[in-house]
């Protein structure tokens, strides 16, 4: 069976793909930045939380300072109480490279958003059609017992899928119990179809990763956890859970709601930080299995060449 793949936009086809990946926390954003200078091109973002306005210290957004430096593009395009989903990064990532292309420049992928990454080098694999009987029971059955024991179920159906998709996400827990009941078998399955094989993109991109020891991504992420709550996060979750919410996407960014009950006093900084230090490091291991679905060229950030050696990779795309 020949899984049903649409292509997001022939700009792909034609534009240098270059990639800097790798697991939050690993020093992409400090990377990519000097790599991007060095070859004149520009930073598409790969990360589906900076996307939202006012997620800035919780996500890591690249700094003010920083995208003065160089152009970065999908960054603060959503309020975080609306829907943005794979599509809509899709459709803006085509308008950004055909732009590019039209200003003769090009661009850097940079982020650890797997789904994104193989969405653009794979197409969006959808599936068989939705069932609407199939999917309004269940909907209700979240509404009534709520997300958390809907996502029990798909981990114990698809263990491989309930890892990739959030708690709180509602729509893709539903959307891959709504596949298994269809078809007998699971959402990973249909996927392991999807990437069989490697598609004219995948085979021409130059996707750079950056890979640390597991016990030195531990420490990294245990040091900016504390650094991002010292650095007013407590604040701003509480800012942006105040006002319109955050939407059922945004709602997946981590560690947002734990901050907010710093400052409500629900929790200690250092509660916080030991659950969102948590959180973070099992959400490092979900990037890593899905980065294993590539053919990553793996670079260890801390090397005293690894600027050059991704630079040198970087300008081998065409």
């Amino acid at each position: 069976m020949t899984p049903d793949v649409k292509a997001p936009g022939h700009v792909l086809d034609r534009a240098p793909l270059r990639f800097l990946v790798g697991s939050t926390a690993s020093g992409k954003t400090g990377l990519g930045l000097r790599v991007a200078q060095r070859l004149g091109a520009e930073i598409i973002a790969l990360d589906s939380m900076t996307v939202y306005r006012g997620l800035d210290i919780g996500t890591a957004k690249p700094t003010v300072e920083e995208r003065a430096l160089v152009p970065h593009h999908l960054i603060d395009v959503a309020d975080p109480a609306e829907r943005f989903d794979l599509q809509g990064y899709l459709r803006l990532v085509e308008g950004v490279l055909l732009d590019l292309e039209a200003r003769g420049s090009s661009a850097i992928f940079v982020g650890g958003t797997g789904l994104y990454l193989a969405a653009l080098l794979r197409g969006v694999f959808d599936g068989p059609p939705a069932d609407p009987e199939v999917r309004a029971g269940l909907m209700e059955r979240a509404e009534r017992e709520g997300d958390a024991v809907l996502h029990a179920e798909l981990t114990q159906v698809d263990p491989e899928a309930a890892a990739r998709i959030h708690l709180n996400d509602r729509r893709r827990t539903v959307r891959a119990l709504e596949v298994w009941r269809q078809t007998g078998r699971t959402m990973s399955s249909h996927q392991g179809q999807w990437g069989a094989a490697p598609s004219p993109r995948e085979a021409r991109a130059v996707i750079v990763g950056l890979e640390l020891p597991t016990e030195e991504l531990d420490r990294r992420i245990q040091q900016r956890t504390r650094e991002m709550l010292d650095a007013g996060w407590p604040e701003e979750a509480a800012a942006v859970t105040a006002g319109a919410g955050l939407g059922a996407s945004a709602s997946q960014a981590l560690g947002y709601g734990t901050a907010a009950k710093v400052a409500t006093g629900e929790l200690t900084r250092q509660e916080a930080g030991e659950e969102i230090a948590l959180r973070t490091r099992q959400f490092a291991r979900r990037q890593r299995t899905w980065f294993r679905k590539f053919d990553i060229g793996w670079v260890d950030p801390r090397a005293a060449e690894a600027e050059n050696e991704i630079t040198a990779r970087m300008e081998s795309a065409r």
